[in-house]
């Protein structure tokens, strides 16, 4: 009786999660596990890199917060012209250049030598590896209708965590055995990814109508200025930049914070990111439930009041458990802000603007690695190390209240509404 009961259990959740399979086109799927390879590759690295800066070439964190400047002021302008040539000529092509330019690259800055060579190199690499990034929310924009778009980006963010229980705790072992290592894996899945994209993902980039004339490439690049007057969008991405000063910490700085301050090892510093992808993989679709007939501005608002409480934690903690606590309260601003935030920044978008649009919403990202390593490492050399974390509480509290106020203004449109339809959260959730 009791094994016939588990077996109607079982045969119930896999009908529900064969429906939530079924509720999404294939070609998001093949996204979704095509991404997923990817981000193991970059999670092995990316948080490492501070470390392989300073270790490798025996500098303080202010030179290596110049070179991450120099890499984000760089892909910055890379985003920009990318988002155009997305919306001028698809989202393929563009994606497939930057992960095999983006192998090449890793390669190169695993075997250089010289700190001074890392400056130009940083230019080139980052304006070209960043071109792809609006290519890739303006995919998932177009193989997904705006009710299912929310969600479509809530799964995208649990898979991306798997990726982060693999990669950095690989990472993290084998950064302690050779840097070098991981820039030649980080290399080979690049190029893997590169060749599934070419082999399974067709373009996405709608078609225009029969009716609508073929913009010039200068008109395409002109059309930034419609994105700049959009006063609510600039706003917006104003507030994401004030928190994404904050957030970037975490990636660019914490590592060094932890092994320096406190003694810890850079697989203490791993596993960190391991806890708060198991959170996310764990809880992120019962948030996504909650928040889902939530508006849209308040739970950014809400979700930046959680990074406030956790990274102004780490100025006053000393214990690894209360970083693990840290970092747990993060990650559930994390799972409130990231899917929110791609979702209302594709909903601000016209469909034949999505690209430029994304390539402004990535200066969320790319302004704050300009800016934040460099100030970061200021701090970290030269004062009282935990003033990092004490500002970063004070910046997230100010984004918070802007937040706010974008509910006042614009959060009541229907655009920037969730979806009240039976989801396939709902569907997981229930399963």
């Amino acid at each position: 009786m009791e094994n016939s009961h588990k077996n109607n259990v079982m045969s119930e959740a896999f009908h529900k999660l064969k429906k939530t399979f079924l509720d999404f086109p294939r070609k998001f799927w093949i996204v979704v596990g095509v991404s997923f390879i990817d981000h193991v590759g970059g999670t092995m690295l990316f948080p490492f890199f501070s470390l392989y800066i300073t270790q490798k070439f025996n500098v303080g964190m202010t030179e290596t917060g110049i070179v991450l400047g120099i890499f984000a002021l760089s892909g910055l302008v890379g985003q920009m012209i990318g988002g155009a040539l997305t919306d001028k000529f698809g989202r393929r092509k563009l994606i497939i250049f930057g992960l095999i330019f983006s192998a090449l690259s890793t390669l190169t800055l695993g075997f250089i030598k010289d700190f001074s060579v890392l400056i130009p190199l940083a230019v080139v690499i980052g304006f070209l590896s960043d071109m792809a990034g609006p290519a890739h929310n303006a995919m998932i924009a177009d193989i997904l209708p705006e009710q299912k778009r929310h969600e479509g980006f809530g799964i995208m963010r649990v898979v991306g965590n798997m990726a982060w229980i693999i990669g950095p705790t690989i990472g993290g072992f084998v950064a302690g055995k050779s840097f070098l290592a991981l820039f030649i894996i980080d290399a080979i899945i690049s190029c893997f990814v590169a060749f599934l994209f070419f082999l399974f993902i067709s373009e996405t980039k709608p078609k225009a109508h029969a009716n609508e004339t073929q913009e010039s490439i200068f008109k395409t690049f002109l059309g930034y200025g419609k994105v700049i007057k959009n006063r609510a969008f600039m706003a917006f991405l104003a507030a994401l930049i004030l928190m994404g000063l904050v957030y970037q910490q975490m990636y660019n700085s914490l590592s060094v914070y932890m092994r320096d301050s406190h003694n810890f090892a850079p697989n203490a510093y791993g596993f960190l990111l391991t806890a708060s992808a198991i959170v996310v993989i764990l809880f992120q679709f019962s948030v996504m439930r909650y928040i889902k007939k939530k508006p849209a501005f308040k739970m950014m608002a809400y979700g930046t009041l959680f990074y406030m409480a956790g990274f102004s934690m780490f100025g006053l903690i000393n214990a690894y458990w209360l970083f693990v606590a840290a970092i747990i309260v993060i990650t559930v601003g994390e799972m409130l802000v990231v899917p929110t935030s791609q979702t209302l920044a594709t909903n601000f978008a016209p469909e034949d603007m999505r690209g430029r649009f994304m390539g402004m919403f990535g200066m969320t990202w790319a302004i704050p690695g300009v800016i934040a390593p460099y100030l970061a490492g200021v701090i970290l050399d030269n004062l009282n190390p935990n003033l990092l974390w004490y500002i970063g509480g004070v910046l997230c509290g100010v984004a918070a209240l802007a937040f706010f106020g974008l509910h006042g203004a614009i959060g009541k449109q229907e655009r920037f509404l969730h979806t009240e339809e039976e989801s396939a959260v709902d569907v997981v959730e229930s399963a």
